[in-house]
């Protein structure tokens, strides 16, 4: 793309949207490293979500009667239409209210915002503590649409309010988030201190009082079935993956790509424990000192310098141009205890850096590097990192275009072939490494089963005793198959069943990227270039799967 483009009106409503969107969503303005509206939450109340509503429909209508000027707009017009659509068809079913599960909530966007709030002067902390006292009306919002959702017939599922509840008073209770977070606080002046303590106490009493009341009111209607159905179902899978699937060929494809990765495990196992099995060969790597962390101050530095040395090798070698200020990544352990590991982007100066967390679980003290570096290579570079980072520095894009877009099947299926793709290019240095990529993806693969299985109605496979799925099969089936401590693994078990259409978006977004590649490759032939490649196709930006084939195929067209 020519550098003197001139921004076209397709643009310009590209970013009044995005502008719009900033003003209902204070929580947006935060990811994106905007001063707008620090000290409140976004009215996530039916109300508040029908103005969305409002402003998707109204964007919609103006994009659908506009010309694109290039192909820029043209990519730009599909992504609106394609997205905004698909957003008034969840509203039309009633589905955007529903916000229960253990993992992305509204609940959680009211906890995670102020890990990316600056915590450094007094002056930020002093919006921290104005934005702790708008906990409680933000939660009544939430709790409002939650009410409506039951009324509109999509009540919760029974586990999930659970394990919402559960993770409430978890970021409430003594020496949860909240305490963690006025720790970080420091010494301040008296005055700042007193209102600090003061916010900190009434969303921490929020919390807890929103755990009760879900106790209270929702888990009496909550359904016993964990399953969403097809219907729903296929309207979240687009909603992640920006194209639809055929569910009975995805499922039987998931179990096929089960057993070709466990296959491929035990031949790398007998390369670590000869005549060992899997589990032998994992017992092997758990116990050798080499492989082995204690601590989470040591697994924190662990994660930066093997990070440091991603950027640096991928520099070095020529198979990604990364200009300076993307080569900064921060390594942080979140102040959680959930058992996620995940990437905030840098805000569009770059003076927020890009980070990844890891919310590790009580009691786990020790870590086992072959599990964790292609974690590294998913969350740094050049998985998220990269994906994030190249299209913010892209000047050809639009603001809505680098920052207002998330499709899972497009980042999280690039972070994942982020992971093989460092093993092709030769990063992982031993079998134990490798082994630790094959568990990466078995998890992957196991998630595609899973959750369809769970919420598609389809039946189990016959080690489990075939039949309908339930818990304890799903769970049984992920640690047959995943090398996992148990309290990660009951993390990701439990994710599945309430995040419908998520999980499987890693592995069906890898193969996209593995099947484009292949297409740009047979199309070039001697001239492909594997590193022009990742550069033009990340710097589209975020897209559904369906409009980044479209859009990479143009732009290798004429090559």
């Amino acid at each position: 793309m020519p550098e003197s483009r001139i921004p076209t009106a397709v643009d310009a409503l590209a970013e009044r949207h995005l502008a719009a969107a900033v003003e209902l969503s204070p929580v947006l303005a935060t990811y994106l490293g905007l001063d707008a509206g620090q000290d409140s939450y976004d009215d996530f109340s039916p109300d508040g979500r029908a103005g969305f509503t409002d402003l998707a429909r109204r964007t919609l209508t103006e994009a659908r009667a506009l010309t694109p000027r290039d192909e820029v707009d043209r990519i730009t017009l599909a992504l609106l239409d394609e997205r905004l659509g698909l957003e008034l068809e969840t509203r039309e079913m009633g589905a955007d209210l529903l916000s229960v599960n253990g993992i992305a909530s509204d609940l959680h966007s009211i906890r995670e915002v102020y890990d990316l709030m600056p915590q450094s002067g007094d002056d930020d902390w002093a919006m921290i503590a104005r934005r702790l006292q708008a906990v409680p009306a933000a939660i009544d919002g939430w709790f409002g649409s939650q009410q409506a959702a039951v009324g509109a017939g999509l009540p919760p599922a029974r586990r999930q309010a659970e394990l919402l509840a559960e993770q409430c008073r978890s970021w409430a209770g003594a020496g949860g988030y909240f305490d963690v977070l006025g720790d970080a606080a420091g010494a301040r002046p008296a005055s700042l201190t007193a209102d600090l303590t003061a916010g900190l106490a009434v969303a921490k009493a929020a919390f807890w009082a929103v755990a009760d009341r879900i106790a209270a009111e929702l888990l009496p209607q909550a359904s016993e079935v964990d399953a969403v159905g097809r219907e729903r179902y296929l309207l979240a899978s687009r909603g992640f993956l920006g194209t639809s699937i055929d569910i009975d060929q995805t499922y039987a494809w998931g179990l096929d790509e089960v057993a070709k990765v466990q296959a491929r495990m035990a031949e790398t196992a007998d390369q670590i424990v000869p005549g060992g099995t899997i589990g032998q060969a994992q017992a092997a790597l758990d116990a050798d000192p080499a492989y082995q962390l204690r601590g989470t101050a040591a697994l924190c530095e662990w994660m930066q310098h093997r990070a440091d040395d991603a950027i640096a090798g991928l520099v070095a070698g020529g198979h990604f141009v990364i200009p300076e200020p993307l080569r900064r990544i921060e390594c942080r352990i979140a102040d959680t205890h959930d058992g996620g590991i995940y990437y905030t982007p840098p805000s569009d100066d770059f003076t927020r850096p890009g980070r990844m967390w890891w919310s590790v679980p009580d009691g786990v003290n020790e870590f086992t590097t072959w599990r964790e570096l292609t974690t590294v290579y998913h969350e740094g570079a050049p998985g998220h990192h990269l994906q994030h980072a190249l299209a913010l520095a892209n000047p050809e894009l639009n603001q809505w275009r680098r920052h207002g877009l998330w499709v899972s099947g497009h980042g999280e299926g690039w972070a994942l072939y982020a992971e093989r793709l460092m093993a092709e290019l030769g990063f992982l240095e031993n079998p134990g490494m490798q082994l630790g990529l094959l568990d990466s993806q078995s998890l992957r693969a196991v998630r595609v089963v899973i959750d369809l299985g769970v919420h598609c109605g389809l039946p189990a496979p016959e080690s489990l005793g075939g039949g309908h799925w339930t818990f304890d099969k799903a769970w049984r089936y992920f640690n047959a198959h995943v090398s996992m401590p148990a309290a990660n693994a009951r993390f990701e078990v439990l994710r599945y069943h309430g995040w419908p259409g998520q999980a499987p978006s890693y592995r069906l977004g890898e193969q996209c990227w593995l099947d484009l590649r292949e297409q740009v490759r047979t199309r070039l032939g001697d001239a492909f270039d594997l590193a022009e490649f990742h550069s033009v196709a990340l710097s589209l930006g975020t897209m559904g799967l369906d409009a980044l084939r479209d859009a990479v195929l143009a732009a290798f067209a004429d090559r």
